[in-house]
């Protein structure tokens, strides 16, 4: 099987728009419309996971598989397991029980664009289908791999993981939990930061790297999962719900506390700052190869969207 090149790996932009392109063929794929009564549900699993976002995560994972030769279509079909996980997490995020929100990605929500009920089935559905494309053989002749992937991925999304995060958010909006720095850096870890370290390691384990470079991806992982979510709270806000194709202003309005509300802006900057030169330094034993991921890290705190 090839393996994953890219026309051009010295231009950032170029790179995701063809990551993402490529992660949206592949999801095609995965998610074929069926006929008959369930095409509904399918519909609108695509609807959510099938041409939006920057495709952070996948990008993530076609890179650090690109460290270590993997085939293209290993690496896609991780990338599309973690990206139905994300996908999930969104439409179950933006229901009325959880944030509310009627926009995102620039488009109606998943439970306004269909129905709550709908909506809830098909977070649930991408959900199982991530689980079942890491367990195909497909994905990896050695099924040690795949249960390796299975099992990191689960502990990223579950208890101790996104959904544990959640459940902290939600107990702080209520005021049920401490709002101090330590607090809101353990939430962001679980409900954003899990994820994004899974992204990253899991080019290693399909490439069946050593600890040390798994780690290095991993801790790289972790430093730009926390850059990224004081970006994320810093976009919030400052910047339109136009240019972040969702609401904005929310934290502030709930009174939620962020390490922005609690930093300030310029102070919560630098320490995003400081997370992306710790981050890119953890590539430093891959050499130019990583040159992308060290770009990605500088991209998470320089977006808009």
């Amino acid at each position: 099987m090839s393996t994953l090149t890219l026309e051009n790996p010295t231009s950032l932009p170029l790179a995701m728009t063809q990551a993402a392109a490529e992660i949206d063929q592949a999801l095609d794929v995965l998610l074929p419309v069926p006929e008959g009564a369930e095409a509904r549900l399918f519909e609108s699993m695509r609807y959510s996971v099938i041409g939006g976002g920057k495709r952070l995560r996948g990008f993530l994972v076609l890179e650090g598989a690109r460290q270590f030769g993997v085939s293209r279509q290993a690496a896609l079909r991780v990338a599309c397991a973690i990206e139905m996980v994300h996908a999930y997490s969104l439409i179950h995020d933006d229901l009325p029980a959880m944030d509310n929100d009627d926009l995102r990605r620039g488009k109606p929500t998943n439970h306004k664009a269909f129905d709550e009920a709908t909506a809830i089935l098909a977070g649930d559905s991408l959900q199982c289908h991530a689980f079942t494309v890491l367990g195909e053989e497909d994905t990896h002749p050695d099924p040690a791999v795949r249960i390796e992937l299975v099992r990191m991925l689960a502990k990223a999304a579950g208890p101790r993981g996104m959904c544990g995060g959640q459940m902290l958010d939600m107990m702080a909006e209520q005021g049920k939990s401490p709002q101090d720095e330590a607090a809101i850096g353990r939430l962001q870890t679980l409900k954003t930061g899990k994820l994004i370290e899974f992204s990253a390691e899991a080019g290693a384990v399909l490439g069946k790297a050593n600890l040390s470079q798994r780690h290095a991806l991993l801790s790289y992982g972790r430093d730009l999962g926390a850059a990224f979510q004081i970006a994320d709270d810093l976009l919030d806000a400052t910047a339109t719900a136009e240019e972040a194709g969702k609401a904005t202003g929310k934290d502030a309005a709930m009174g939620k506390a962020t390490l922005v509300s609690l930093y300030g802006l310029d102070r919560a900057r630098l320490q995003a700052e400081r997370l992306v030169t710790q981050a890119k330094g953890h590539l430093d034993a891959f050499g130019d190869k990583a040159e992308l991921l060290k770009m990605l890290a500088n991209f998470v705190i320089e977006r808009r969207s």
